[in-house]
C-alpha cells in the first residue's frame, strides 16, 4: 500500500520534471541526426548501460524471480518501447500542442486504474478534482492550438498514437507498483535492457545506420539516454514503489511548465503571457488532490 509522500518524494517529483521537461529540447537537437526510432533506440540502449554499469560497480545483482522479470519486461514494453514510439512516429503528424495534452491526460488514466488495481488509491472526488484541474491548467498553457490541425492524411490515426502512449505510460506506472519487492537500480536495467533488445533491432530496420550524425546531435542523445531515460528510470521506480503511482502522474503537470521555462532560458523564446495563470492553475491542482482531508470533531 503506497505511503504518504514524503520530502524526498516530492524532490524526486520535481526532479523529474525538470529531467522531462528537458527532454523536449534533447529530443530537437538529436532529430537533426537521427530518425525519431532511432533516437527512441538510442535513448533506451543508453540508459540500459549506463543502469548496467551502476549495477555491477554497487555490485546489486540480478533477480532471479520469474515473477520479477515478467513485470519488468511489461514495464518494459509499457513504459519504454511503446510509447517511445508511438509518440516518436504521431509527432510527425500532431501538432506538439496536442501531444502535449496528452501527455497531461496520464494522471487521468493513472487514478481510474490505480482505483481497481492498486489498494490504497481509491479514487475520492477531491483527488479526482485536484487532476481535472491540472489538466485543465497545461490546457491554458498550451493555449488555444491544441486542438489546430496539421492538414497531414495521417493525423487522425496519429492523435490515436498520442492518446496510446499516454495510457501505456499509465499501464505501466501500474505495472511497476504491483511488482514484487525489488531493487531499483535492478529493476531498471532488467526494463531498459529488454527494451533496448526490442527497439535497436527495429530502429536499425526502419531507419537504418545513421549516415554521420553532426556532434550537438549525439550530445542530445546522450543526454536522452543519462538523464531522462537512465536516471529517471531509478527515480520514477522509487517514488511509485513508495508513495504510489497516482502521485507520481502529476509529474506529467509539471513538464510542460518546465518545457516553457528551460524554452525562454535556453533557447530566447517569448515567455507566453498565459504561463502565470496556468502554473497558479496546476498548483492549485495539486493542492487539492494531495490535501489531507478534515476529520470531523469527536462527538462527545
Amino acid at each position: 500500500m503506497p505511503t504518504a509522500p514524503t520530502l524526498g518524494n516530492w524532490i524526486g517529483l520535481c526532479a523529474l520534471g525538470l529531467i522531462w521537461g528537458a527532454s523536449f529540447l534533447g529530443v530537437a537537437l538529436a532529430l537533426d541526426g537521427f530518425g525519431p526510432v532511432s533516437i527512441a533506440a538510442g535513448r533506451i540502449a543508453l540508459g540500459a548501460v549506463t543502469l548496467a554499469a551502476v549495477a555491477l560497480i554497487a555490485r546489486i545483482p540480478l533477480p532471479r524471480d520469474p515473477r520479477i522479470w515478467t513485470f519488468t519486461a511489461a514495464m518494459a514494453i509499457l513504459s519504454n518501447a511503446l510509447p517511445f514510439f508511438l509518440l516518436s512516429w504521431s509527432q510527425q503528424h500532431v501538432t506538439s500542442g496536442f501531444a502535449g495534452i496528452t501527455m497531461a491526460a496520464i494522471p487521468l488514466f493513472v487514478i481510474g486504474l490505480a482505483h481497481v488495481f492498486v489498494q490504497g488509491e481509491r479514487l475520492s472526488v477531491q483527488k479526482a478534482i485536484g487532476f481535472a484541474t491540472g489538466l485543465v491548467g497545461v490546457a491554458v498553457l498550451i493555449g488555444p492550438g491544441v486542438l489546430t490541425t496539421t492538414g497531414s492524411a495521417l493525423e487522425s490515426v496519429a492523435r490515436l498514437g498520442c492518446l496510446g502512449a499516454s495510457l501505456s505510460y499509465a499501464l505501466g506506472a501500474i505495472v511497476t507498483r504491483r511488482c514484487p519487492p525489488v531493487h531499483p537500480v535492478a529493476f531498471g536495467v532488467l526494463a531498459l535492457g529488454i527494451a533496448s533488445v526490442v527497439m535497436v533491432p527495429l530502429a536499425v530496420a526502419v531507419e537504418g545506420l545513421p549516415p554521420a550524425p553532426p556532434l550537438h546531435a549525439w550530445g542530445a542523445l546522450v543526454y536522452l539516454g543519462l538523464l531522462p531515460t537512465g536516471l529517471a528510470t531509478l527515480i520514477l521506480v522509487g517514488i511509485i514503489r513508495s508513495a504510489g503511482p497516482s502521485f507520481l502522474s502529476q509529474v506529467n503537470y509539471h513538464v510542460p511548465v518546465w518545457s516553457v521555462i528551460l524554452g525562454v532560458v535556453v533557447l530566447s523564446e517569448e515567455l507566453p503571457g498565459r504561463f502565470i495563470l496556468a502554473l497558479a492553475i496546476i498548483i492549485g491542482g495539486l493542492m487539492v488532490s494531495r490535501r489531507k482531508p478534515v476529520q470531523a470533531a469527536p462527538t462527545p
